[in-house]
């Protein structure tokens, strides 16, 4: 069986702002490496070990993966980045402020005019985007890119025993999760993946039919990333399942330092300061090296600042309801 994870960056900086935050590089907040931190001890204090860590090389996410990584055991995973685990790309809308609501005033004013004025409302469409950033649609074509070239190669040489850890983003991680259950023929990829807390973490499971040739599955996952559509597949060697959904039980302790602190952009180099005059041993040049990142704790109070996402959906994800196993 092969076992992906899929594990949303921490809160970043862009995140405490309610602006369009795709390809924009904010590091983490201190809160958000606090987050990754505790996502990385839970993985490691519950025995889950994984074989491989994918991450997006912005900042929020690669932070994150690393802080996975540090508390991985010996023998470590290696960690490698991936371009096409990043974030939907906004384009002339990145780090400007969302709009839910366009005023009386503009309401009627075509798209790239609002664009002149500075406002960049919601896409509610897949297939919009900002001009010289992608849609959904792009997103989804990115999304199973990166399954095929992250997760299929495995399915394909019959291995076992696979743990993937993919850290990415809140969109990203919607797209990736249903192209897996696409390659499960009798599923359908109808629900909203989206919705995930800071370090929250989806699984998904791929079992190979033990009467499914490599032949057969090689000829299945052919078929799946054909751009035609209706694909009849004979053989279905593929079962996929959707076994956790926006786990983040490892952020029940861990409360936003007081003073604006937890606001504050995370600096690893701070913290060996504190560190050095507090008598521990200062980090290693390498550690000091580590990325930072960006997410946000997807809260009634605060569910208005998720990436690019409208106040009412927001709110309608963080009430949603999910079941943790399949039938």
């Amino acid at each position: 069986m092969i076992t992906v994870t899929f594990v949303r960056h921490g809160e970043s900086m862009d995140n405490l702002r309610a602006v369009w935050a795709g390809w924009a590089d904010a590091p983490l907040s201190n809160h958000g490496m606090n987050q990754a931190e505790a996502c990385g001890a839970y993985f490691a204090t519950t025995g889950t070990r994984f074989t491989h860590i994918y991450a997006s090389p912005l900042k929020r996410a690669f932070s994150t993966a690393q802080a996975i990584l540090d508390a991985q055991p010996e023998p470590k995973p290696e960690l490698t980045v991936s371009l096409d685990v990043r974030e939907q790309h906004f384009g002339v809308a990145e780090g400007k402020p969302w709009s839910y609501r366009v005023s009386e005033v503009d309401k009627d004013l075509p798209r790239d005019q609002l664009y002149e004025r500075g406002v960049f409302p919601i896409l509610y469409n897949r297939e919009d985007g900002f001009p010289g950033g992608e849609s959904l649609n792009d997103l989804q074509v990115r999304a199973e890119r990166a399954i095929k070239d992250i997760v299929l190669p495995y399915v394909k040489d019959g291995q076992e025993d696979i743990h993937i850890a993919i850290v990415s983003h809140g969109l990203c991680i919607s797209e990736l999760v249903s192209a897996l259950v696409r390659l499960d023929h009798f599923k359908t990829s109808n629900s909203d993946w989206t919705g995930l807390l800071n370090t929250a973490w989806t699984r998904v499971t791929l079992d190979t039919a033990a009467s499914s040739s490599p032949l057969k599955i090689l000829s299945r996952i052919t078929q799946i990333y054909k751009q035609a559509k209706g694909d009849s597949g004979s053989n279905i060697p593929l079962k996929v399942r959707v076994t956790h959904v926006n786990e983040h039980s490892h952020l029940q302790n861990i409360k936003r330092q007081g003073g604006g602190i937890g606001s504050s952009a995370h600096d690893p180099a701070q913290k060996d300061i504190r560190a050095f005059f507090g008598g521990a041993k200062p980090t290693t040049a390498k550690d000091e090296a580590v990325h930072t990142a960006d997410a946000i704790d997807l809260t009634k109070d605060d569910a208005e600042l998720e990436e690019g996402r409208a106040t009412s959906n927001a709110y309608d994800e963080v009430g949603v309801v999910i079941e943790k196993k399949e039938p």
